[in-house]
């Protein structure tokens, strides 16, 4: 649990989003009034706009000592979705707290009637020169767009940015109730439904597929949670191992030479051959979010956001983390850019990690800062820096690389580059001359015969095609090597969602976890399921089910040599196996049943082993030489 410090962190972060809700409130009337301010209809209109949000304020700061003691945290997206059920709500209120609700309605009376004193409808501004009017809306302007933007950083602020703890109910404490309000509601627009959008399944089938597919046959361990499962470690080191996982900004197997890609990756390909390198690995998604998602929780990818994004996940969702942390690990998110980019901040402080370390908390200063953040050599400096201090404390890391992303910047000197030098062939270079440096000193580091690596690619970059789901554009590097890790090469189909409950076997966790992907130790389900845009992809083996909205699905023969896709005739099983696992991650979701597990389910820690053991690797197919 990290502390609070005090009020400041929290009196500092809520004066920063009072600020930013207040400027953005104030935007338009104050840019106008230079111009109209001395009109009397715009100064009304003006006045009740006041009066509406001070209103709005007063109503939802009135009634957040009472949603806290409820909920434990600020009014947030449950206001709003109770306005569903007004009948239900206002009896509940009614006979449950009245005395509640008599001092909210004297108080928001109160504070309502003195609001409507200060704003009042009549008053008017002194005529200013017309001269003068460019100048002052100019300068306003300024204000207001600093104000509500919030930082200087290269994104604006927003909830993340004022967390700084574990407790979700400690990081709500800096936002206003309003502010809350609003950016739930925002979130909630992202929330859609697969089964609006690719058609509905009897919920019964829906969970019989899914749980047969993942190989979880028998009695549910919990019918509210159907997909909850104990996992036994194929592993037996003397104790658990670290786990560290690097994920690689926008690095596809298009740049991999040992996958067959452009040969950018000589420090990649040479430690493949030291570890247990997946050759065919899939991401679920285009978006860092989305790799993010499958790699850290092992979520099955839907057409909303992901859910680092969303509002019902920000607290009480399965991570990796979290699970961890019932085992005694303390878990961290290193990162080079701004960590309250896409929410990461918020979402992994509220659902496992214990700590956050983003640029600006560097202990190691970067030698060179891009748009993004910090380069990779950067964040690998930080992150060897971390893992030296740790000992022998059991630690997992996730640690999240920026450089191979546009507009394509690196220090200069680390490699060969090509024309022109602002290039992804340049970035992909320097993030495997990166990657490189780190592993050289690792392997000559006290962490590296108890920890377990795993380095893939959050994503591909420039997912493109003319197909429904360009497959050839999933296609990630995903490389675990450490103590104890096989040395094979793997051509197994594999998804971003078997790696999750791949590690918890390598480093020696056995437990419960609701994770629907493979423990590649144990078998293999030779599928990958990709989200392209509104189009979702099931590859079983060599065919690919592409569901589409409000269309029918449509299959394709995949080639992976040839990288061609060409149509078959719809497997119906194939057809309801692929819907059956879209509709899932959403009823999971809305749902709320993908939960970390009660630390009582977890399994008694098994007797320690005299020596570590490594893990016999699971039988492969043929390789194919590329």
């Amino acid at each position: 649990m990290q502390p609070t410090d005090g009020l400041w962190p929290v009196l500092f972060g809520g004066w920063r989003i009072d600020l930013c809700l207040l400027a953005m409130v104030c935007a338009w009337p104050a840019l106008l009034s230079p111009w109209l301010g001395h009109r009397r209809w715009p100064t009304r209109i003006a006045a009740w706009w006041y009066r509406l949000w001070w209103l709005l304020f007063v109503l939802l700061e009135v009634s957040t000592p009472q949603f806290i003691l409820e909920y434990d945290t600020r009014p947030n997206r449950l206001y709003v979705e109770y306005l569903n059920s007004p009948h239900e709500v206002s009896a509940m209120l009614w006979h449950g707290y009245k005395g509640v609700l008599l001092v909210g309605l004297v108080a928001l009376a109160l504070l309502g009637w003195l609001g409507f004193r200060l704003l009042r409808t009549h008053l008017v501004d002194a005529r200013m020169k017309f001269r003068l009017r460019p100048l002052v809306t100019a300068a306003a302007f300024v204000v207001l767009f600093l104000a509500a933007r919030g930082t200087l950083d290269h994104r604006p602020l927003n909830a993340s940015v004022v967390a700084f703890s574990d407790d979700s109910m400690v990081n709500s404490l800096p936002l206003n109730s309003l502010y809350n309000v609003i950016n739930a509601i925002r979130g909630m627009s992202n929330e859609r439904s697969a089964a609006t959008v690719y058609g509905p399944m009897p919920e019964p089938e829906m969970q019989r597929l899914v749980r047969q597919a993942a190989g979880l046959d028998g009695p549910m361990l919990d019918p509210q949670h159907p997909s909850m499962h104990r996992q036994q470690a194929a592993a037996k080191p003397a104790k658990p191992l670290n786990l560290v996982i690097i994920l690689e900004e926008s690095l596809g197997a298009q740049y991999i030479g040992t996958l067959g890609g452009d040969k950018l990756s000589p420090q990649f390909d040479a430690l493949a051959k030291e570890g247990w390198l997946l050759a065919r690995a899939y991401a679920t998604g285009t978006r860092s979010v989305r790799g993010l998602e499958a790699v850290n929780t092992g979520f099955l990818p839907t057409p909303a956001e992901a859910v680092l994004k969303l509002p019902r996940s920000q607290h009480g969702f399965f991570t990796l983390a979290g699970l961890l942390g019932e085992f005694g690990y303390r878990s961290r998110f290193i990162y080079g850019g701004e960590a309250h980019f896409d929410n990461m901040k918020s979402f992994f402080l509220g659902n496992g990690f214990d700590e956050v370390v983003d640029q600006p908390k560097f202990e190691v200063k970067p030698t060179f800062v891009g748009s993004w953040g910090a380069s990779d050599e950067d964040m690998f400096n930080e992150l060897h820096h971390r893992l030296m201090q740790d000992g022998d404390k059991r630690q997992f890391t996730l640690a999240f690389s920026v450089s191979n992303h546009t507009p394509w910047e690196y220090p200069a000197g680390r490699i060969q580059a090509s024309t022109p030098a602002a290039s992804v062939q340049n970035t992909a270079r320097y993030a495997d001359w990166a990657i490189g440096q780190f592993f050289a000193r690792a392997k000559q580091s006290p962490y590296w015969d108890h920890t377990v690596f795993l380095i893939v690619a959050d994503h591909d970059s420039r997912v493109f095609g003319a197909s429904l789901v360009p497959v050839r554009h999933f296609h990630i590097p995903a490389l675990i090597l450490g103590a104890g890790v096989p040395v094979q090469r793997d051509e197994h189909i594999v998804s971003q969602i078997d790696l999750a409950p791949t590690l918890l076997s390598l480093i020696g966790i056995s437990s419960v976890h609701p994770m629907l992907g493979a423990d590649l130790t144990v078998h293999y389900p030779d599928r990958a399921i990709m989200q392209y845009g509104d189009n979702y992809g099931y590859l079983q083996r060599d065919q690919l089910l592409v569901l589409q909205p409000g269309q029918p699905a449509e299959q394709f023969h995949y080639q992976a040599d040839g990288e061609t896709l060409t149509p078959v005739p719809v497997d119906p099983a194939l057809d309801r196996l692929a819907l059956a696992h879209a509709l899932w991650s959403s009823w999971a979701y809305f749902n709320q049943r993908y939960v970390l597990p009660p630390k009582a389910m977890q399994p008694a820690p098994a007797p320690a082993a005299s020596v570590s053991r490594p893990v016999e690797p699971v039988p492969c197919c043929v390789t194919r030489q590329l």
